[in-house]
């Protein structure tokens, strides 16, 4: 999907990739990033081979109250200096000699931390694949110029996925099998960017359901416009027998404007069969001052409820869509928890674990019919009633 600011210019939305001054500033992050990383793995190291080595010790000398040091015969001590262990292999040495051991222990961490670190680059992992395997239990997102650290909330209902289930085709193509069967469905979304379509040749590559651009309201001017390809692409796809669901790109920030956004698509989409959901595409504008951009996770979760409402009361499916920055920092999820989710992240790994309904993996998808770059889609079960 792509954001319009109502005067013709255009930005990529959250979910696509970085600008160069974005890349810029992560590799200036790295150097810390290291040091950061490489501290920790020595502590950790460090204090495991301590551990490791401790002859002797009485039932919880490392228990509440059990801070130890080493004394320079190579004694354990407690905090009252009662000794209560050996260091193994140190009788005999001198300090000095203990000191060394412990500078080598740490020389080989920070070494295997360093190399482990330049080998995962150098295979093309980001910053983001690095850190993420450290925190199993939280959710690290890179929002507002720096890493957010964020824990799961297991309040709200997860993903049954299986990475293992994942078949990515010659083409790019992703499906999903249970069984050995494909379950998933193709499907893409288009606007204005992707110029004439011809939905026939669409239909004939498999193409199932398609979600057809309404409109947008400007990120910068904040007027309301409907897209110049709408009516041509909903005809088209309709004719051709693909389900059809629409989205429209919001840059509502007010109450008004968001209920003003959803009368806007009730009216439009009025003469047309949608069998799929009616979305609304919340995202925050990437390098640019979205008017949008600024508002809390408070507010931005309660325009989404009023949008979702009125499309619900007017006999609608909603549905929103989101990426990992948008789901974990920008919107309280709780709130907007009955609603099904749309869900764009372009990779191979199911890393985000809340439940979503639609996987955008691609937006440099190729398919028939279609001139340009378009998004691609897997919907994990049928959007329309069969």
């Amino acid at each position: 999907m792509k954001a319009d600011n109502g005067i013709g210019n255009e930005n990529r939305p959250a979910g696509m990739r970085m600008g160069k001054a974005l890349r810029r500033r992560i590799l200036a992050m790295f150097v810390c990033l290291a040091v950061m990383v490489a501290v920790m793995f020595f502590i950790v190291s460090v204090y495991s081979w301590i551990r490791g080595r401790f002859d002797d010790k009485p039932a919880g000398a490392f228990g509440e109250g059990g801070a130890v040091s080493i004394d320079g015969d190579g004694n354990v001590v407690d905090a009252d200096g009662n000794v209560i262990g050996v260091l193994s292999g140190s009788v005999g040495l001198t300090p000095e000699e203990v000191e060394l051991q412990v500078a080598d222990a740490r020389r080989q961490a920070t070494d295997e931390v360093l190399n482990g670190i330049r080998t995962r680059l150098n295979d093309g992992d980001s910053i983001l694949q690095i850190l993420r395997p450290l925190y199993p239990d939280d959710l690290v997102v890179y929002s507002g110029g720096q890493y957010n650290v964020v824990p799961i909330n297991y309040n709200l209902k997860q993903h049954q996925l299986d990475e293992a289930c994942l078949n990515i085709l010659d083409t790019g193509e992703y499906q999903y099998l249970q069984e050995g069967q494909v379950v998933s469905h193709k499907g893409i979304d288009v606007s204005k960017h992707q110029g004439v379509i011809d939905w026939n040749l669409v239909a004939q590559d498999g193409v199932e359901f398609a979600f057809i651009r309404v409109g947008y309201r400007g990120y910068g001017t904040g007027k309301l416009m409907e897209d110049e390809y709408f009516e041509a692409n909903i005809q088209g796809a309709l004719a051709a027998g693909i389900k059809v669901g629409v989205y429209f790109y919001s840059q509502a920030i007010d109450e008004a404007e968001a209920k003003e956004e959803a009368d806007f698509v009730l009216e439009k989409i009025a003469p047309y069969t949608i069998a799929c959901p009616v979305v609304f595409d919340v995202e925050r504008v990437s390098e640019s001052d979205g008017r949008m951009n600024a508002l809390t996770p408070e507010v931005r979760t309660s325009l989404t409820l009023i949008f979702c409402e009125t499309i619900e009361n007017a006999g609608y499916r909603p549905m929103i869509y989101h990426n990992t920055e948008m789901g974990v920092m920008m919107l309280g999820l709780e709130a907007l928890e009955k609603y099904d989710k749309w869900f764009a992240a372009y990779s191979d790994i199911l890393y985000y674990p809340y439940d979503f309904k639609i996987w955008q993996y691609s937006q440099t998808g190729r398919v028939q019919g279609i001139s340009t770059d378009v998004d691609l889609n897997i919907s994990f079960a049928p959007l329309w009633e069969e």
